[in-house]
């Protein structure tokens, strides 16, 4: 049995080791990370993204209105439309397109969507890896921070090195490894540790044989 265990750790270390090194030969990873900035300013708006739930509102055409979900391809189907568009569109941007098409149909037709299944596309989502006792894609929500990543995930393992963990995030369209100081959030209770995510982030924790 506790061959076993080593061995099971072995593996984890090693695909963890893969996966970082994967992320180090296009972002720089190799380099010392810099602190990740506690607070990075505005969130982007909700995007719309496949597997997602709309309820789709025409005003005074209760014919018209329904709930659908987006398809894999990212589209949808309504009443008088076969297809559109609904991925990595805001639901106002949406609701617009909808009303474009309508229109040929109906006069002056209003329309509202309100997500009310979320999923979100995939540069939406923020994905954890490593030592994170339930390594996952979660969807992000205005004001994240790390902590609620860590809630989210189940904390860390009993072998991950929490104050090694780094978060890998696009800016600029170049990939940006920064520090974050989990252990010190998590069992030292230091909110200063606590710093925003943003849609995209990867947050790799590594291993710690120690």
């Amino acid at each position: 049995m506790k061959n076993r265990s080593i061995h099971g750790r072995l593996f984890r270390f090693l695909v963890t080791g893969l996966f970082v090194s994967g992320l180090a030969a296009c972002s720089g990873f190799e380099d010392a990370p810099t602190a990740a900035p506690q607070s990075v300013g505005e969130s982007p708006g909700y995007l719309v993204g496949p597997g997602d739930q709309l309820q789709i509102f025409v005003w005074r055409n209760p014919e018209l209105s329904t709930s659908v979900p987006v398809r894999p391809d990212g589209r949808i189907s309504l009443p008088l439309i076969e297809d559109l568009q609904a991925a990595n569109k805001t639901p106002t941007e949406l609701a617009r397109d909808v009303e474009e098409v309508l229109a040929e149909f109906v006069q002056n037709p209003v329309v509202t969507i309100i997500v009310t299944g979320f999923v979100g596309p995939f540069d939406q989502q923020v994905r954890v890896v490593g030592e994170a006792s339930r390594p996952s894609a979660i969807q992000f929500r205005e004001k994240m921070t790390i902590l609620d990543v860590m809630i989210a995930v189940g904390g860390l393992t009993e072998f991950a090195a929490g104050n090694r963990a780094v978060i890998v995030r696009a800016d600029n369209k170049k990939q940006v490894s920064y520090r974050v100081r989990l252990d010190d959030l998590l069992k030292d209770g230091d909110v200063t540790a606590n710093v925003d995510v943003l849609p995209g982030d990867v947050l790799i924790i590594p291993q710690s044989w120690f």
